[in-house]
């Protein structure tokens, strides 16, 4: 992309985030020495170079926030990263402990969004977690889950907890998330993280053996994950969509999917009737 990518405010603050960043689960899970772990210092060059910040972790991604940590480190970008990250463990000593051990493999003071991973014992880490935003430990707080059969407990606790962002998964082939999470996120004036936007590995695949649909070049979409990226990024209540990579190529590609405008309803309507989901 020759300018960088667009961005949407935070409702609670309205600081602008870019629409794309990086996921690290299993991609970032690289050993030392490896070809994979090699890649990954060009994934996060691709995007900070569109203009990119969000890197989202977790301490259930393996090494992946210890690898994030370093490679910031390395090249010196920590203040170009808005760094999320996730407390999954029960009990409130334990949440305490996990989220030190994160800011440490993060090699950072202030995370700027720190989140229930799953809703694990939500009722316990969320006080503590505004305890550590008042303390400015972390900027923002909020909670995740990737799964539809979780959306009920998901939609009472947006209901009934001040916070600030949601993170949730959505894509063309898993929409449920329109029918109420998403309208009520943005009633409630969250931030929307969406993760797991290319459909989960599958859909990816599957698709990538057939030719991107002529109608994707009438919205700026050369590759499918561009075109299912922009499906996502379409939704007025998405602030930010976090495809995971460990290629730079990848990243670099997936950042394009920001570039013009995005369609309405009516024409993702029309236009996925001919998309085999």
């Amino acid at each position: 992309m020759d300018l960088p990518i667009p961005t949407r405010p935070i409702p609670s603050t309205g600081e602008t985030l870019p629409l794309i960043g990086c996921g690290t689960w299993l991609g970032f899970d690289a050993s030392p020495g490896t070809p994979e772990r090699r890649r990954l210092p060009g994934v996060l060059d691709a995007l900070f170079a569109a203009g990119g910040r969000l890197i989202d972790s977790s301490p259930m991604y393996g090494r992946a926030e210890a690898v994030v940590g370093e490679l910031l480190a390395a090249g010196e970008q920590r203040k170009q990263a808005f760094l999320a990250t996730k407390v999954w463990t029960s009990g409130r000593e334990a949440g305490i402990a996990q989220m030190e051990q994160s800011s440490q493999r993060l090699r950072t003071s202030c995370i700027d969004l720190m989140q229930v991973h799953n809703l694990v014992d939500w009722r316990t880490h969320l006080p503590t977690l505004r305890d550590w935003k008042a303390q400015g430990r972390v900027r923002y707080i909020g909670i995740t889950h990737y799964t539809a059969s979780a959306y009920a407990e998901v939609e009472a606790v947006l209901a009934a907890e001040p916070l600030d962002f949601l993170q949730i998964n959505y894509s063309i082939n898993a929409r449920q998330a329109e029918e109420r999470l998403l309208p009520l996120a943005a009633e409630r004036g969250l931030a929307v993280i969406v993760n797991m936007p290319l459909g989960g590995g599958g859909l990816l695949r599957r698709l990538s053996r057939l030719p991107v649909p002529a109608w994707a070049g009438d919205i700026g979409c050369t590759s499918w994950p561009q075109l299912l990226l922009k499906f996502v990024l379409s939704h007025p209540a998405v602030t930010c969509t976090i495809p995971g990579t460990s290629r730079p190529e990848h990243m670099a590609d997936n950042m394009a999917a920001a570039a013009g405008g995005f369609p309405d309803a009516a024409f993702w309507a029309q236009h996925i009737r001919t998309i085999d989901l």
